[in-house]
């Protein structure tokens, strides 16, 4: 539905000004047509006032005489000339009308394209959002199937979210992600696709990346601090990653990934962090004592 919205009023725009270009290619072949008669004019004027014994092979020309020959010519150039300056100011008017047509078709363009940004984009951080990313990922694998190329993913957690936003408000969970997110757009390459798939959880879609090339980009996703009321809060996250396998869909590859980000979890050395009393709900230990929620496995399928 969205391209629907942004390519019909392309396609009318277009319309309009590929119409008015064939009615000014008419108007161009006027004006070389007129100047080539005018040209054909003047030059048997010339001839008529250069040879006048030429109007004697013809005995109406020499009943007529060189004058009103020469006359009846400047006459058949003056309406020409008339008309040509009627054409001038018709053409004048189509320009501006044409040039309207085009700002008219720039802005629904642009219009367009702002709708099918919001359509795709995450307003609160920029990063595209889950429908987009189930798309582009069945894409892509599709892509590597049919290729051979290699594809990865990457699932990343924000540690301990939940606990800011009770400690500081959702105001600064806010900003964290916002953060997190210009982050990991600056971490990756111009062809990757970052996707927020819902509050802390985030996706990225590496087309055409090797192995090695995945741990180069989850280098630079390292600890950061935010500044939240003068005091500096320590931003860290749980990565988990996965190659593409011959046969894989959306469900598996983002399985495997899940289980990479759960084993890091694991046996990642995290400090413990001071809370009321553990939660009752199901989790998976860091390795250290603390706790981060078990969350479900990411269902990325596209409905259909």
């Amino acid at each position: 539905m969205t391209q629907s919205v942004q390519r019909e009023p392309e396609f009318a725009g277009q319309q309009a000004i590929r119409q008015s270009l064939k009615r000014l290619d008419r108007s161009n072949l006027w004006f070389w047509w007129n100047t080539v008669v005018a040209i054909g004019l003047l030059t048997a004027t010339i001839t008529v006032l250069s040879f006048p014994k030429l109007l004697e092979l013809n005995a109406y020309l020499s009943q007529q005489g060189p004058a009103s020959i020469i006359r009846a010519l400047l006459g058949l150039m003056l309406v020409f000339n008339f008309y040509t300056l009627f054409q001038q100011r018709h053409l004048k008017l189509f320009r501006n009308h044409l040039a309207e047509q085009m700002e008219v078709a720039m802005r629904q363009r642009i219009r367009a394209e702002k709708f099918y940004g919001l359509a795709i984009l995450d307003p609160l951080t920029g990063l595209y959002n889950r429908r987009f990313g189930e798309e582009r990922l069945q894409e892509e694998i599709a892509r590597a199937d049919r290729n051979g190329d290699s594809l990865a993913v990457l699932v990343l957690d924000l540690d301990h979210f939940k606990q800011i936003n009770d400690e500081y408000g959702h105001a600064a969970g806010d900003l964290v992600l916002k953060e997190f997110s210009r982050r990991l757009k600056r971490a990756i390459r111009a062809c990757d696709v970052p996707i927020r798939v819902g509050g802390d959880e985030f996706l990225v879609v590496l087309p055409e990346c090797p192995r090695e090339k995945v741990a180069v980009i989850l280098s630079r996703l390292g600890t950061f601090d935010v500044s939240i009321n003068k005091q500096k809060i320590p931003v860290s996250c749980s990565r988990g990653r996965a190659q593409h396998q011959v046969g894989d869909t959306a469900e598996t590859i983002l399985a495997r990934a899940d289980e990479s980000l759960y084993l890091e979890k694991a046996n990642r050395p995290v400090p413990k962090r001071e809370s009321a009393e553990a939660p009752s709900s199901p989790s998976v230990p860091n390795g250290q004592g603390d706790t981060e929620y078990a969350r479900p496995p990411r269902n990325l399928s596209v409905a259909g």
